[in-house]
């Protein structure tokens, strides 16, 4: 059985990412603190070897400083029991110094801690202090590694006579150096102490943030967010706390209408400045709170549904309903047309019995005569609405729609004025404009007390103009400009059918058309809704 080697486990990085910050933070921590002591240390050393030296230079101008001392070497030999040597220790006890050296102008040492060096000559050069100049160094002697003071000897006439040198031991300056290592170690390890401490706490915060996962985890989860927001086929807009768009995947540009251009400058912009104030921002931003929320966005009809995520933000998705709209629209009027084709067949089936029993009692002209009046006045109905109306979608729209006002006992009736060519630059959107309106004026005036609706067609050069007038109650005007925004109705849904979409697609198509739609009222106190649609016709 073969084992897994764990010697390569433990040269190679942790997988977590956490831990990986974590090690990283404190190889960083550590490296700052022996850096930053380094840095300390480096000056630290040249600065005690200064204070050293300008000692050494006090004392050495403290000891030339003495007039007698001058004299003394002018009118001694040198000797162990000499005042130059006697005044020379004296001092040099008195301040702890190495050594203080007199010395004549020809370099003979007058004074030294060693007896028997008296006489001789000095170790190391002394030309320039003999020339008058201060001098400081470390350097090495018969007494060892020293810091030195150099100074002239001046006699009471102004004349250089000789000059002293002292000397403070090198080892006293290295143990004050090394005195504050410790020290320095200290507040090092300290601040180490603290970043590592610090670092911990910042991995934690990240390994909760990152739910532990591994830094290949991470650009994995990454790679594969970014191809999956790309590729599905549904809208998907994220938003940050303050309401700020994050992501719009190409789904969501295509349903918003954003360009290319847009959807790539939408991240970090509001939501508002975007889309612009409607619904849609509405529902998107969680002003207009729901599940399956309807909006219509163009030309399109979306299905919208948001979830907050945790750090405030939220992600919407979008679905496209247009299609799933119009088929449902058409089946509605399917519907309306197949219950007024039932309600029909009986009233034929009845009007068939009729006719039966005329003819079996033998009244043959009152037989012609009703079954002349019942098929005139169907004939009249659609020859009335195909002389008005030469579209034949709208006509046929028309006739379907006074059949099942008929059946609902609500007149539908073009106006007298009424006239549209066979020019229509879009049928199918105008198609939609009339059912709409139609159907909901049947609704407003099945329960008025002289139910009527009427609607009227007219055409300017190119414009065309719908007016749909209705006996209900009409629509208050400080309601006019509301009734058309999504998911406004006075109608009670029914099962999972949405409300309030009619009059805001109707807006849409004629806006999409460059035209307008609104609502007023008429002298009996029902609603008239005008469509302007400027290019509609040919």
């Amino acid at each position: 059985m073969r084992f897994p080697t764990l010697g390569a486990r433990r040269i190679g990085l942790p997988r977590r990412a956490v831990s990986q910050i974590l090690l990283t933070q404190l190889a960083i921590a550590a490296g700052v603190a022996v850096l930053a002591t380094g840095l300390f240390l480096a000056p630290l050393s040249a600065q005690l070897d200064d204070q050293a030296m300008q000692r050494a230079l006090a004392i050495a101008r403290s000891t030339a400083a003495d007039p007698s001392l001058a004299a003394a070497v002018l009118d001694s030999a040198p000797a162990a029991d000499g005042p130059v040597q006697a005044t020379a220790e004296r001092i040099r006890r008195a301040t702890r110094a190495e050594y203080v050296v007199v010395m004549d102008l020809h370099g003979i040492r007058r004074s030294h801690p060693g007896p028997d060096r008296i006489g001789l000559p000095v170790s190391t050069d002394p030309g320039d202090v003999l020339a008058g100049r201060d001098v400081t160094e470390i350097d090495e002697g018969t007494l060892g590694r020293t810091a030195r003071g150099k100074v002239p000897l001046v006699a009471a006439d102004g004349e250089i006579v000789g000059a002293v040198s002292v000397g403070i031991s090198y080892d006293s300056v290295r143990a004050r150096l090394l005195g504050s290592i410790p020290g320095l170690l200290a507040y090092a390890g300290g601040a180490l102490a603290a970043g590592a401490l610090a670092a911990y706490l910042l991995s934690r915060r990240i390994q909760r943030q990152t739910r532990d996962l591994a830094f290949s985890d991470i650009s994995g989860l990454l790679a594969e967010r970014e191809a999956m927001l790309h590729s599905i086929r549904e809208g998907v807009v994220a938003l940050d706390a303050a309401g700020r768009i994050r992501l719009v995947n190409d789904e969501a540009a295509r349903l918003l209408g954003l360009s290319p251009a847009d959807s790539a400058r939408a991240a970090g912009r509001p939501l508002d400045e975007v889309l612009g104030a409607g619904r849609t921002a509405d529902v998107l931003s969680g002003r207009a709170t729901g599940r399956d929320l309807l909006t219509v966005q163009g030309p399109r009809v979306l299905v919208a549904n948001r979830m907050p995520t945790e750090d405030g933000g939220a992600v919407a998705t979008l679905r496209d309903r247009t299609e799933l709209e119009q088929l449902r629209r058409e089946l509605d009027s399917t519907q309306g047309l197949i219950d007024a084709l039932r309600a029909q067949d009986h009233e034929h089936a009845n009007r068939l019995h009729t006719l039966l029993g005329l003819l079996d009692l033998g009244l043959h002209e009152e037989a012609a005569e009703f079954l002349a009046e019942v098929a005139g006045g169907r004939r009249s109905t659609a020859e009335q609405v195909t002389e008005k109306v030469r579209d034949p979608l709208l006509a046929a729209l028309l006739v379907g729609k006074a059949t099942v006002a008929a059946e609902r006992g609500v007149p539908l009736r073009l106006t007298d004025g009424s006239f549209l060519p066979d020019r229509l630059t879009d049928p199918g959107g105008l198609v939609t404009i009339a059912g709409n309106l139609v159907d909901n004026a049947l609704d407003a005036a099945a329960g008025s007390a002289a139910p009527l609706v009427e609607v009227e067609l007219r055409c300017e050069d190119r414009t065309l103009v719908l007016l749909v007038r209705d006996s209900g109650p009409g629509v208050p005007e400080s309601r006019r400009e509301e009734i058309f925004t999504e998911g406004w109705s006075t109608k009670q849904p029914s099962g999972r059918r949405e409300r309030g979409l009619g009059l805001a697609l109707v807006r849409r198509l004629a806006e999409r058309q460059g035209g307008t739609a609104r609502a007023g009222g008429t002298a009996d106190g029902g609603a008239e809704f005008s469509v302007v649609l400027p290019e509609a016709l040919r």
